[in-house]
């Protein structure tokens, strides 16, 4: 049982370690490197979680969750009755299976989900929308209102509203559509997809909540930092206060703006910028997110 109690202080510190990443400040200088330690944090809670279950059920083989794992399925395929498992193994057993199969069909279901809304908003969008010659590239939809967002895929698009070119001026136009496109060339929307995932599977779990919101304000401030590369940050900066001040748009989820409060938190990350982390902290960042995924690995081959 000792893989199994250190298993569960892994997803305990994973849960502890993520509350404490969500408040911490050294993200917004490296966003990437972030977005990176929160997949590992993700990736570590999800196998350590299921880990403790099927170590707490596979206890009596005393040979580790995958050697233990095996002797299970090959006693039930040879209709064997596993020995010395208690219906209390066995329920832990299942309760570690359907975890692992319910995150998987989360994941799937989410990856469903987004592919068939794409199809349907690419279809609409070949209806309604248009070129201009102000925006080459990109197709722009008659509304009032200001929205400007990308669509990934294979026939990928950047989407923006008239009222985006009456409310931007050129320098600001051009600052928008790099965030943008920068969204695409990195596929910051796979990024997202396996917390979104994750927030569906446990809707009330602070940890999924955290995570999710936590990676979708990192990937916009990496949009950010390449869409400057080639502009000053304050025009780009002052392109998010003027989508601030318009208010909400409705644009579909990846839209340049997002929460008030976030549009707050990248402005002043854009005008002040801090210094990129130190190359030793973020080495030491890179060996702690390999060691995040490797730990509940190791566990699970370790005897119990």
């Amino acid at each position: 049982m000792v893989a199994a109690a250190l298993l569960a202080i892994v997803v305990l510190g994973c849960q502890l370690a993520a509350l404490r990443l969500r408040r911490a400040l050294w993200p917004a200088r490296d966003p990437g490197t972030g977005v990176l330690l929160w997949q590992a944090l993700g990736l570590a809670w999800g196998m350590a979680a299921i880990g403790t279950l099927l170590a707490v059920g596979l206890a009596p083989y005393r040979h580790g969750v995958f050697v233990g794992g095996l002797m299970l399925a090959s006693d039930v395929l040879a209709g064997v009755r596993p020995l010395h498992l208690t219906p209390l193994h066995m329920a832990a057993v299942g309760a570690g299976l359907g975890l692992g199969v319910l995150l998987v069909w989360v994941l799937i279901a989410s990856l469903v989900v987004v592919v068939r809304a794409r199809r349907r908003h690419r279809a609409l969008l070949e209806l309604v929308g248009r070129g201009d010659p102000a925006v080459p590239g990109a197709l722009v939809l008659d509304h009032p209102a200001a929205a400007a967002y990308c669509l990934p895929g294979v026939r990928s698009r950047v989407v923006v509203s008239a009222g985006v070119l009456d409310l931007l001026d050129d320098a600001e136009l051009q600052a928008v559509l790099a965030h943008e496109r920068a969204h695409l060339r990195a596929r910051h929307d796979l990024v997202l997809i396996p917390f979104t995932a994750l927030r569906r599977a446990f809707p009330n779990t602070r940890f999924a909540t955290e995570a999710y919101s936590a990676v979708g304000l990192l990937i916009e401030m990496c949009a950010d930092d390449h869409a400057r590369r080639d502009r000053t940050a304050r025009v780009l900066a002052t392109a998010l206060l003027r989508f601030g001040a318009a208010g909400p748009a409705g644009a579909p989820s990846g839209a340049l703006a997002l929460t008030g409060d976030e549009v707050v938190t990248r402005v002043n990350r854009l005008l002040e910028p801090g210094a990129r982390l130190p190359l030793h902290q973020r080495a030491a960042t890179l060996a702690a997110t390999l060691a995040l995924v490797l730990t509940p690995i190791a566990l699970m081959l370790l005897p119990h």
